[in-house]
């Protein structure tokens, strides 16, 4: 096992990349609610796992400036947002998602002048997952692009979840999607059944995508750009969750 520091993370909602902004990340629940199954003849708790949940929970420094956090924050949407964290952003590292309500945007004024925002966001319909990134942290294309591919040591045979950020676009229309091949390209990259977003024409954007739950995935995974139309810049981030086991929601 390696250990590492918390330094080079990001932080994305929504579409924005906030990463310059979150001062720190005050707490990363990922719960469990136990049920009671305890029968009476029993002298002892006894215990099923029941719900699961999520919480990512962060501080910012004020920026108004276009795409930065006041602009991704103050809105405090009723509907959904997309949250993910990343311990660094290299391809393969370890980052969590979100499908999450921003709860609140709460500003302090310190005795010393800085101003900064609490907030707090929790797991809607789906628990937080954790998995790894598939872009190194924000990719920018000018064009249809291959990426670069992330080696998963073996094959799996539960599918995948997968999370977009898309921070900006020009150009007309781009499709993300993902790739594989079982031994990174002598057996030609195909696209994951079920691997692929919604076509982007705008930013930001963001999106969460579930291939079928017995879907055989290949060791090789990589995130492709497609368009019809054309673009000349796209800035992203993708991130995947493959399941070792059936994922139950």
């Amino acid at each position: 096992m390696t250990k590492i520091s918390g330094l080079g993370e990001n932080f994305y909602i929504g579409g924005y990349n906030v990463s310059g902004d979150v001062g720190s990340v005050t707490r990363c629940a990922c719960p469990m609610t136990p049920l009671d199954v305890t029968a009476i003849n029993k002298s002892a708790f006894e215990r099923i796992g029941g719900q699961r949940d999520g919480a990512l929970d962060f501080e910012t420094w004020f920026n108004d400036a276009a795409s930065q956090e006041h602009a991704a924050l103050k809105g405090l949407p009723t509907t959904d947002r997309i949250v993910t964290w990343t311990m660094s952003t290299s391809i393969g590292s370890i980052a969590t998602s979100m499908i999450a309500k921003q709860l609140n945007y709460d500003m302090t004024r310190e005795q010393n002048g800085s101003l900064h925002f609490g907030v707090s966001t929790q797991a809607n319909g789906y628990a937080m997952e954790w998995g790894s990134l598939l872009t190194a942290g924000v990719r920018t294309d000018t064009g249809a692009t291959n990426g670069s591919a992330l080696d998963g040591a073996a094959g799996t045979n539960f599918g995948l979840q997968a999370y977009l950020h898309v921070f900006s676009f020009t150009g007309t229309d781009a499709t993300i999607k993902i790739q594989e091949s079982s031994d990174n390209g002598a057996d030609a990259y195909a696209d994951v059944t079920g691997g692929g977003f919604t076509q982007v024409t705008a930013a930001p954007y963001s999106q969460r995508i579930a291939t079928a739950t017995n879907l055989a995935v290949e060791r090789y995974l990589r995130v492709a750009t497609v368009t019809t139309g054309g673009f000349t810049s796209m800035g992203f981030a993708v991130m995947v969750v493959r399941n070792s086991a059936a994922p139950v929601y």
